[in-house]
């Protein structure tokens, strides 16, 4: 079983690029955002940033799904290595990839996104979050979403199962 991990700050395009990746490849797609409890999602939409005991069984669910759904793609922040642990555990082979751009463009986007629950307010709060992955292939969010899912199967090209 495989995995790619797009993984960043809210906003960054996640959904978008994995999105061309799953149907580029023909794997599954999870969006993690799919995946929140009802209390999660009332929490963020009222403007509170989850605490990790908020996470952990969510995390735990994203790790079930990997483990049973062989190839997939997962859209997920993941902003801490902990959580990145959890969702990793188990799963034979996951590819990290980080999603990063400037605060400025991010929020933009996460402005003009319309219909999500996650408002831009939060986003100070992910990035004072995030630390960043050592293990990750570090894609800057500038690029059009198919040059990103261009670049990211370039980069992972040689590592890809067959």
């Amino acid at each position: 079983m495989s995995a790619i991990v797009l993984m960043g700050v809210a906003g960054c395009g996640k959904t978008t690029v994995g999105l061309l990746l799953a149907e580029r490849l023909g794997w599954r797609f999870l969006d993690a955002d799919d995946f929140h409890s009802s209390a999660n999602v009332e929490k963020m939409r009222s403007g509170q940033p989850l605490t990790d005991d908020d996470r952990w069984p969510w995390l735990d669910r994203l790790n079930g799904l990997l483990r049973e759904n062989g190839s997939a793609i997962l859209a997920c922040s993941a902003l801490k290595q902990r959580y990145r642990d959890r969702i990793a555990a188990g799963v034979d082979d996951v590819r990290w990839v980080h999603l990063t751009g400037s605060f400025e463009l991010i929020g933009s986007r996460l402005a003009a996104r319309k219909g999500h629950y996650m408002p831009a307010s939060l986003l100070a709060s992910q990035f004072n979050t995030l630390e960043p992955p050592d293990d990750a292939l570090t894609i800057d969010v500038a690029d059009t979403p198919e040059m990103l899912a261009e670049r990211i199967l370039k980069e992972l090209d040689t590592r890809l199962p067959d």
